[in-house]
């Protein structure tokens, strides 16, 4: 779709289907920085006018996203107040987004982000869930911050809380048991962890 450092030139807008933004390192890494599905927004760059886009962007799936150029943009904005509000909402709904997943990077283990991730895609459903993973391991694996072969150590573990991958299929239980794994506190697990193995050292003794 474009690459970082790119003149902004349009407002996209996804239909169907999935969009990752990501930055490239100076060592030619890629960080995925952003994903992207139906009614999302992204590019707001170009409604700003002469910015260059901050990351690259790139579709992840068949899908349909709605391009909008960005002089035709500039103009309508200039004239719609309501049309002002909801690109600026639409941008400050992506950082908060943003925001939230720095956040579950830096106090969830990677189980937990796991959890996170297969529970937003179950909705608003509860009891037994069955979802399709969206796109490949090895993407959902740099949107969590993790290494794949990390990714299908966690998978493993996530069978103790009742959920089963099949290809790329997630079976799931409970969602509420899983949900409430994911919002444990990690500090606790590890002390419960610890005290378990100093419980069984003490009757080895």
């Amino acid at each position: 779709m474009y690459l970082q450092g790119e003149e902004a030139h349009s407002l996209f807008v996804v239909l169907e289907g999935w969009v990752k933004t990501y930055r490239m390192t100076p060592c030619g890494n890629e960080a995925v920085v952003g994903i992207f599905t139906k009614s999302d927004s992204f590019g707001e760059e170009a409604a700003l006018g002469n910015q260059n886009f901050v990351a690259g962007a790139e579709a992840v799936s068949q899908g349909i996203v709605l391009q909008i150029d960005a002089q035709v943009l500039t103009q309508a904005l200039s004239g719609d107040m309501v049309l002002c509000q909801s690109v600026l909402a639409g941008a400050m709904e992506s950082n908060r987004c943003l925001v939230e997943h720095v956040e579950q990077l830096k106090s969830h283990t990677g189980g937990q982000r796991i959890a996170d991730f297969l529970i937003s895609l179950c909705g608003d459903k509860s009891g037994n869930c069955t979802v399709i993973l969206p796109y490949d391991k090895v993407l959902i694996a740099a949107w969590l911050g993790m290494k794949p072969e990390s990714l299908s150590r966690a998978f493993r573990r996530l069978k103790a809380y009742g959920v089963t991958i099949q290809k790329d299929h997630a079976i799931i239980e409970s969602v509420e048991r899983l949900a409430h794994y994911a919002d444990e506190d990690p500090a606790e697990s590890w002390s419960a962890k610890n005290d378990c193995k100093a419980e069984r050292c003490i009757g080895s003794n």
